[in-house]
């Protein structure tokens, strides 16, 4: 089966310098199959037979021994990506008019009821909650005075990590060629 690994928050800010080499090696340690590393914020795209609840913990814990310092993930099939990327309009972009994110969500708070403990101003903003994710789309100019800024400071923010609907997009690209 494909997946992709999210990695939450390495090499944002200069913070949790993670070599993408060295990364893609670790994967390839643990016996996992046609690894690929996507750009510089922790997409590791592989192959394994294993099911999810197996490889999760297998991949934080030998991340946490090569790089010292843990770090959660999300990983997801190929398909639930698709499955993402269909649902999300394809005028949603991210661009210098509109800022598009998928907040992939961990299992605590994957429900359609993630959509109550968010703040949206539907006058700003489209949000949807598509299994797995939350999707945000603002227009540019009015990032910040939209609830996704509003987002980091709430106890949802540190269960999830986000990707940009263009990275996403390629990772399902990446995934199913």
């Amino acid at each position: 089966m494909k997946y992709v690994a999210l990695f939450r928050g390495i090499n944002v800010g200069g913070k949790a310098k993670v070599p993408m080499l060295q990364l893609k090696e670790m994967f390839e340690g643990l016996g996992l199959a046609n690894v690929v590393t996507y750009i510089n914020s922790g997409n590791v795209l592989f192959e394994d037979d294993r099911k999810v609840l197996e490889l999760e913990p297998l991949i934080e814990k030998a991340f946490a021994k090569e790089f010292g310092f843990p770090v959660r993930i999300v990983l997801r099939t190929a398909a639930s990506i698709a499955k993402i990327c269909r649902e999300i309009p394809d005028d949603w972009t991210n661009d210098g008019e509109q800022k598009t994110d998928v907040m992939f969500l961990w299992p605590e708070i994957d429900n359609k009821d993630v959509l109550n403990k968010v703040v949206i101003n539907p006058e700003l903003e489209n949000v949807r909650y598509i299994e797995g994710a939350l999707v945000w789309n603002i227009g540019r100019e009015n990032v910040t005075r939209g609830g996704g800024v509003k987002l980091i400071k709430t106890n949802l923010y540190p269960l999830m990590t986000i990707r940009n609907i263009n990275t996403v997009r390629k990772l399902n690209e990446l995934l199913n060629s």
